[in-house]
């Protein structure tokens, strides 16, 4: 397969470095940046976050790329935080609902999981839905590394669900928008054979 020209989004809030290795360990070369016309060129385009919506989503409208995400056409993959600002809204703020990008219909709300605690932080089985194309090749149950207290409900565009007190979306898609609430940069085998069906698409 001739190489492809893979970008991370520098949204200036991720830990970029983790996704990069891992992409770079499957043998591909991955350029960061946070310039249009690069993000646009690119075959296949990462999405990681960390940290709040509402200070992601104020610095991705700080560098100006809230229209470039949105008018992507190539596949992309939203990393945790960066699948939860794939959605419509965000209640992560106390003060209000932070406007996300409104790829994916549904809306981020805090975990509501009884007596356990959150973050939900750790490894857990996802299940994804049949022919899900990112787990292809996956074992059903696979474990893979979760770190979150936010999450999206299981809607027609959940790819994968997880539970923990809750049934909650443990993946999304919709088009050419992929996300996944956990970290696959950091979930072993699983975790980059997802990444590779990614690349693969």
């Amino acid at each position: 397969m001739a190489t492809q020209n893979i970008v991370i989004v520098n949204t200036g809030c991720a830990n970029i470095s983790s996704v990069k290795f891992a992409v770079e360990r499957l043998g591909n070369q991955v350029t960061v940046s946070d310039d249009l016309a690069i993000i646009q060129q690119a075959d296949k385009v990462f999405l990681p976050g960390v940290g709040s919506a509402n200070a992601a989503m104020a610095s991705i409208e700080k560098k100006q790329l809230i229209s470039c995400i949105q008018g992507l056409t190539q596949p992309v993959l939203g990393i945790c935080l960066g699948m939860q600002l794939m959605v419509e809204k965000s209640e992560e703020s106390l003060s209000d609902n932070t406007p996300c990008l409104g790829l994916i219909p549904g809306q981020v709300k805090r975990m509501q999981v009884g007596d356990l605690r959150l973050p939900h932080m750790g490894w857990n089985t996802v299940t994804p839905v049949a022919d899900a194309p990112l787990f292809k090749g996956i074992d059903n149950q696979s474990y893979f590394y979760f770190v979150h207290s936010f999450a999206v409900a299981i809607s027609e565009f959940t790819m994968a669900s997880c539970q923990y007190g809750m049934d909650f979306s443990a993946a999304l898609h919709k088009d050419n928008f992929f996300g996944v609430q956990f970290h696959p940069e950091r979930s072993s085998d699983a975790g980059a054979h997802l990444l590779k069906n990614f690349i693969d698409l």
